[in-house]
């Protein structure tokens, strides 16, 4: 039987933001655009709230249902799923206390299709922060096989603090020793994608430079696109060929990230 969301549709549209604290983004008009924009699916990271203290802030979606898992750190990390339609079963962290308690992994359930919001750790505060990283990624990696082993088809959209070629950060040359394009990292996107076989879908229908999803707010970053793409939607191997669209949004700030819209064809 299809996933409810492709028969409701004939595709799905899925919308990916960090929100870098979804009041603040609320705040911006990042709920207000989401309410225009249709989508199926919209995941967020970096929520920065717990669930009971989102009353009055504006972070609702009316005709969504919304599931979060919060970190136990107050005003740290979080992720979220809304979805138009209610999904079959929600899924909260992937067996790992150690990042579980950070609220980094929700994943809910249509039939055989599966959205992720995921929060990869970064590794920028310091040398503490990138060694919790390497774990993550030493942990995720075999998570990410037994979900391919499965039956389900993922889509796993997020921030995964990771740019993976040249292509996909504007000053390459100058962060080639800094978190975020260490050559570990690279490699490790390079195993999760050319040696277990899940695909990039941004890539897919956009091969262009300076497609970037974040921006420091050091400088003039934003005004000169000097950016990173380190948000992704990442799909399973069966997926391969379904995206048929990809746009990043840049006409309105609602974070230092743009949201990440992927149409998909099921």
């Amino acid at each position: 039987m299809a996933p409810r969301l492709a028969v409701m549709i004939g595709g799905v549209k899925i919308i990916s933001l960090n929100a870098n604290g979804i009041r603040s983004a609320a705040k911006k008009g990042a709920f207000n655009w989401l309410a225009k924009q249709a989508a199926d699916v919209v995941c967020l990271q970096e929520t920065k709230a717990q669930e009971h203290q989102l009353d009055g802030h504006g972070c609702e979606l009316p005709g969504y249902t919304s599931h979060y898992f919060d970190a136990q750190r107050p005003g740290y990390s979080g992720v979220a799923i809304f979805s138009r339609k209610p999904p079959d079963e929600v899924i909260r962290g992937f067996g790992v206390p150690e990042f579980d308690d950070e609220g980094r992994y929700i994943e809910a359930r249509w039939g055989d299709l599966a959205v992720v919001s995921l929060y990869l750790p970064s590794g920028s505060a310091g040398p503490h922060r990138q060694e919790s990283k390497f774990r993550f990624l030493e942990a995720f990696l075999p998570h990410l096989k037994k979900l391919k082993r499965s039956k389900r088809r993922y889509i796993l959209c997020g921030d995964w603090n990771i740019a993976h070629k040249q292509i996909d950060l504007k000053n390459w040359r100058a962060n080639q020793k800094n978190s975020g394009f260490l050559p570990e990292e690279r490699a490790w996107l390079d195993t999760l994608l050319d040696e277990v076989g899940y695909v990039d879908a941004f890539r897919e229908v956009n091969t262009l430079p300076e497609q970037y999803t974040w921006w420091s707010n050091r400088g003039q970053a934003w005004a000169k696109n000097v950016g990173w793409r380190i948000d992704y939607q990442i799909v399973s191997p069966s997926l391969a060929g379904t995206a048929r669209s990809a746009s990043i949004y840049k006409d309105e700030r609602f974070s230092d990230h743009a949201p990440l819209t992927l149409e998909y064809r099921l």
